[in-house]
């Protein structure tokens, strides 16, 4: 198959939206909605050109599918990006006129925060439209989707250290932390109570700075975060960190992270494993934040005890996927590809059911 279709790799739906009066520039990508309608973030952000920005769309949006569907939900995969400085460009009016964007849709996509919004953000988008997650508790919403996403990785990364030490203590353990922003920090802050050490990067020195003094990381150049001779290297920026140049640079046992789509190309998972690198794929390892918004969906409303438990549940998916990778001799990745396909198919296939109403 030739032209735009090409690109779509099993994509239900992909809309863009323009305002050319306030300057919005969007596109939302849905992947999957076999479980479920299609959750995914809202990613404000500076792409190169309009190319770029619709590769990131359509990757995010798949890794968000699997993600639901990994993590146990009745959700599907979507993601939203819109294109700019969200520093100069973000706007009420253009906030609104997305959220009107995403109402057009009747709740086949539902959104919350990602890189470049936040819960102020979704209130704003939110008085457009009915499916948006993740504002402020005061407006209704959960807030800050960041602490249970670090939590959520965190409580991955003690099932993957045990997973090639024996024991989930991070005690004595040296982390690399790429990125220390909205989940970053509290990362690192966790290993640090743990009895962790932590070196830094980030692009932003202050980020870097806050944490040397809080929890006396070292930092190091946001280009060499990844070579640090450490146990473990945990990306938590943007994507594609995994790659022909930093993979080969490698001094880790253990990547364990936040950030989505690590790997720059599928076939980096073998070359990880190969390496005796364990990987604890993104798309499970990092799915408290969507854990959280979809909380909000609950009939009864938003619950942190109830989201906390089930974010508590992203250590024993990676158990599961570790066991699936060293009986079937695949990578993790592939693992948690199967683990997820499967339950797509086995719960999607319910949907031949007719139910009324």
């Amino acid at each position: 198959m030739d032209g735009p279709f090409a690109r779509l790799d099993g994509h239900e739906q992909v809309v863009f939206g323009h305002d050319p009066d306030i300057g919005l520039r969007a596109i939302i990508a849905i992947h999957s909605t076999t479980l479920g309608p299609a959750l995914g973030g809202t990613r404000f952000y500076p792409y190169a050109d309009e190319s770029a920005a619709l590769t990131d769309v359509l990757r995010l949006a798949k890794a968000m599918a699997y993600k639901a569907a990994a993590a146990g939900l009745d959700l599907g995969g979507g993601k939203a990006v819109i294109i700019g400085d969200p520093a100069r460009d973000k706007s009420e009016a253009l906030l609104r006129a997305y959220g009107r964007l995403v109402e057009s849709l009747g709740g086949r996509y539902v959104t919350a925060c990602d890189v470049g919004t936040y819960p102020a953000d979704m209130a704003i988008v939110a008085r457009e439209t009915r499916w948006a997650t993740g504002a402020d508790p005061v407006e209704g919403g959960s807030g800050d989707s960041g602490v249970l996403t670090a939590h959520g990785v965190f409580v991955g990364l003690e099932a993957t250290v045990a997973e090639v030490w024996g024991s989930p203590s991070l005690r004595g353990r040296h982390v690399a932390i790429q990125g220390v922003g909205k989940v970053g920090r509290r990362l690192a802050a966790s290993i640090h109570e743990a009895g962790g050490k932590v070196t830094v990067a980030d692009v932003d020195d202050e980020a870097a700075a806050w944490c040397a003094e809080r929890f006396g990381a070292e930092i190091v150049n946001v280009d060499k975060i990844h070579a640090v001779d450490a146990d473990v290297f945990s990306p938590n920026a943007l994507g594609a960190v995994l790659n022909d140049d930093t993979v080969p640079e490698l001094q880790c046992q253990v990547v364990a992270g936040a950030a989505n789509n690590q790997l720059a190309e599928p076939r980096h998972a073998n070359v990880l494993a190969d390496l005796g690198v364990l990987y604890a794929p993104d798309f499970v390892i990092n799915a408290g934040g969507l854990v959280q918004v979809a909380d909000e969906l609950h009939s009864g409303g938003y619950s942190r005890e109830r989201a906390t438990a089930r974010v508590a549940q992203i250590g024993d998916r990676l158990r599961q996927i570790f066991a699936i990778a060293r009986e079937q001799a695949i990578t993790t990745a592939a693992a948690a590809d199967h683990f997820a396909e499967q339950r797509m198919a086995d719960v999607g296939s319910l949907r031949r059911f007719w139910l009324p109403g």
